[in-house]
């Protein structure tokens, strides 16, 4: 074998191997930011070359979009909004399940996220939120069966806990303020929503 041919083979070996190093790193580097978000695209997309191809797109789309964390006054509010939806579920499940939703799309709209169409809302909060996008898909699931009056109440109780779940993360800013000050995880995942009252229990 002459040297120009095995020095060829030495470079096609090497740029072989230094592609293969470079999709372990891509695959280790999704899986690490995406979590089971990572399986789901997978699963979705049919092959692992093009569900990585996806989350690389999400990830492009959203380091383009202007996220920005709430003002404490904001934050207060959307708590004191939260605690008056899981109020109505004593005695309006259905509605309150809508409310739900409406604020999770109210504090998503205010810091920045685009809301007009469910599936890139939830691709786009995937990047940011990769643990509880599955509980945000699950409930809206429940909220689309609750506006054909196809949800238990059972069903709507699990789809407030799930709302919460991606609620708290929401309310979470990742940055600081000006004033150097982190903002601390609302305290609410104790507590489960309350049950529906009986008729007994309501007179």
């Amino acid at each position: 074998m002459n040297t120009g041919l095995l020095v060829a083979i030495i470079v096609v070996v090497v740029l072989v191997l230094a592609w293969l190093l470079m999709r372990q790193r891509r695959t280790r580097r999704l899986q690490e930011r995406f979590g089971p978000e990572y399986e789901r695209a997978v699963s979705d997309a049919g092959s692992r070359q093009a569900a990585e191809q996806e989350l690389q797109d999400r990830t492009t789309r959203r380091q383009k979009l202007e996220i920005v964390p709430l003002d404490t006054r904001a934050r207060d509010r959307y708590l004191e909004q939260w605690r008056l939806v899981q109020a109505r579920f004593v005695d309006s499940p259905p509605e309150a399940t809508r409310a739900a939703d409406r604020l999770i799309s109210d504090v998503m709209r205010e810091r920045g996220y685009p809301v007009e169409d469910f599936e890139q809302r939830a691709a786009d909060i995937s990047v940011d939120h990769p643990q509880v996008v599955d509980d945000y898909r699950a409930a809206h699931a429940v909220a689309e069966a609750n506006e054909r009056s196809e949800a238990t109440t059972e069903d709507l109780r699990q789809a407030l806990v799930h709302y919460r779940s991606l609620f708290e993360d929401l309310l979470v800013a990742e940055e600081r303020d000006e004033a150097g000050t982190e903002y601390e995880r609302p305290s609410m995942a104790s507590t489960p929503p309350p049950q529906r009252r009986t008729t007994e229990e309501a007179r």
